[in-house]
């Protein structure tokens, strides 16, 4: 090895010895005749002591060099607390330069992340060597580790998929891959493995798992890398919801809970129906550090004689603005018309008396009536949502979201985690107003073949689910169909015959004619956990090498032209 140490490792225990370090310079300080160099590499930092300027002149910082030398004790003032090695310095004795650093820096390191992203993203591997995000990425590896280490203790075994396999209509775009051999023809990278992880348990297999990339055509968000991202991909044989849940639980709250030092809200975590996140909390992806509920104030408001509100659905939220100025209310109308709302109702409770324009409108009963209903105390303020039913929880859910930032109520110092369950299997399309799924279509409604033959559409569930923490979807999955005639049907019904099952699903649905289990799985996403745990608010903050947000490669170049003749083999002719 060309190093003795690495820059982390030194201690006062090592004072007297012969070490040599490698790694980067990251600051140089001329004190006159001694010139003191912190030398960084993975691990951390040490300080070394340079006598001779000959030594290092001309070199510039982030630099690769060895040092050989001896550890000496720091004298007491100039012990740096902050370092795990800072009580020991090396006297520098020779130094080597391993890789120079010829061009000038485009940021400074330790200050990268207040670089613009696209500069970031153009030299990520100096972006990369600032330790706010490398220790993102030694954090993420660490994480997936202890996740691999949990599936197996639980009995899981780890299977790799296809890259390369067919189109599929799984809700998103397909990246496409044109095929050199078969002219015309194309593979496509998975969206995620749902087909093949089922086909596994058809196959006899009993606990599958991977880290498992997944490849979607699609915007970025904070929470959404576009292009690939991965995810811990599970299926269990023979399982129930239930099952999966059990597992889910053990393996996200151990996850969490070894790697922050924050509140972990324990096993089991709540279950929450669709229906009523989005009644309480105007989103299925619902922030439970946010103490605030919202309320269906329909029925209420349909014997007040307010035209406003008159046959619309209204949601009330009841927050505590003792204190707030005429500005804070100014702020929240500002907030609901940049939204989208017309505007935003309020009463405030002083005493025995309601103040705010809707007062009038309320009888001596109705006020009763509104004060035991939302259980306003003395001081505090009911806001009013009424929209369309299409946008009413959304905008309520916004509601709740700024109240809950701006009152500064939330607890950021803790992960709350709930199940959405019960989601509707199929809804009407507001467009062709024809019944689509809402989720996923593999899902196995609740109350089987018979649901499907006697419920109105959107009146059945489906046994799906998702895992949300701190209003981030973290995890979504399912009880799969695993039965081809409630398969048939259930594709019928969004107006699918049986040949187009066949065609796009036609491995699947020829699996399950020879005989598959009952089985049901999920799929936490592994960026969005350590994006979680890392409190970053972007998720390209823990992938090593990310797209940018309109899904380019700044570094490497891509999406790039290639050459004709590689068109040529891929029978491909690009169109204007």
């Amino acid at each position: 090895m060309l190093r003795t140490h690495n820059c982390n490792e030194l201690r006062e225990g090592n004072i007297g010895s012969e070490v040599t370090l490698c790694g980067w310079i990251d600051t140089i300080r001329d004190h006159g005749g001694v010139i003191f160099v912190d030398l960084r590499d993975h691990y951390g930092i040490t300080q070394v002591v340079i006598s001779d300027d000959s030594m290092i002149s001309g070199i510039a910082k982030e630099t690769v060099i060895k040092v050989k030398g001896t550890v000496t004790k720091r004298d007491e003032e100039t012990v740096n607390a902050k370092l795990e090695t800072g009580s020991v310095e090396v006297r520098v004795s020779e130094l080597e330069v391993l890789g120079p650093c010829l061009n000038s820096l485009p940021f400074e390191i330790s200050n990268s992340t207040n670089t613009r992203e696209d500069v970031r993203l153009k030299y990520r591997y100096l972006d990369l060597r600032n330790p706010a995000i490398h220790d993102n990425i030694v954090l993420r590896s660490k994480i997936i580790s202890y996740l691999r280490k949990q599936m197996e203790g639980l009995g899981f075994m780890e299977i790799q998929t296809p890259i390369l396999t067919a189109s599929s209509p799984e809700g998103a775009r397909d990246y496409l891959v044109p095929s050199r051999k078969h002219k015309g023809k194309f593979y496509a990278l998975p969206q995620a493995p749902q087909q093949f992880k089922q086909l596994l348990m058809a196959s006899g297999f009993d606990k599958y798992f991977q880290i498992a990339p997944c490849f979607r055509d699609e915007d970025a968000r904070q929470d959404r890398s576009p292009g690939e991202f991965y995810q811990l991909d599970f299926e269990m044989a023979f399982a129930t919801q239930e099952d999966v849940f059990e597992v889910a639980e053990k393996v996200v709250y151990n996850t969490f809970k070894e790697f922050t030092g924050k509140s972990v809200s324990e096993p089991p975590f709540k279950r929450i129906t669709f229906a009523d996140s989005m009644i309480k909390y105007g989103t299925d992806k619902p922030d439970l550090r946010n103490p605030l509920i919202i309320q269906d104030l329909t029925d209420f408001f349909a014997t007040v004689d307010f035209p406003l509100f008159k046959g619309k659905p209204v949601r009330g939220i009841v927050a505590n603005c003792q204190g707030q100025s005429k500005k804070f209310f100014e702020d929240s109308l500002k907030f609901a018309m940049s939204i989208g709302m017309k505007g935003l109702g309020y009463l405030t409770l002083a005493g025995d008396e309601y103040k705010g324009p809707i007062a009038k409108f309320l009888t001596p009963e109705k006020k009763t009536e509104l004060t035991e209903l939302c259980g306003i105390k003395d001081g505090e303020t009911v806001f009013f949502i009424c929209d369309a039913l299409s946008v009413v929880n959304r905008y309520s859910g916004e509601i709740r979201t700024w109240l809950g930032e701006t009152l500064d109520i939330v607890n950021k110092d803790s992960y709350e985690f709930c199940f959405i369950v019960d989601f509707p299997m199929y809804e009407l399309n507001p467009e062709t107003h024809k019944i689509d799924f809402t989720h996923n279509p593999f899902s196995m409604p609740q109350g089987g073949m018979d649901a499907l033959l006697n419920k109105e559409p959107t009146e059945i569930f489906a046994y799906q689910y998702d895992i949300v923490c701190n209003g981030v979807e973290l995890s979504s999955g399912a009880v799969r169909n695993h039965n081809p005639e409630i398969m048939k049907k259930a594709f019928e019904i969004a107006g699918y015959g049986e040949e187009d099952v066949k065609a796009k699903f036609g491995a699947l649905y020829t699996a399950f004619s020879f005989g598959a289990p009952p089985h049901a799985g999920m799929a936490p996403g592994v960026d969005r956990m350590v994006m979680l745990i890392a409190g970053e608010d972007t998720i390209r903050d823990v992938i090593a090498f990310p797209l940018n947000g309109n899904a380019q490669d700044l570094m490497m170049d891509a999406p790039s032209t290639v050459t004709e003749q590689q068109l040529k083999e891929a029978n491909i002719k690009i169109r204007d």
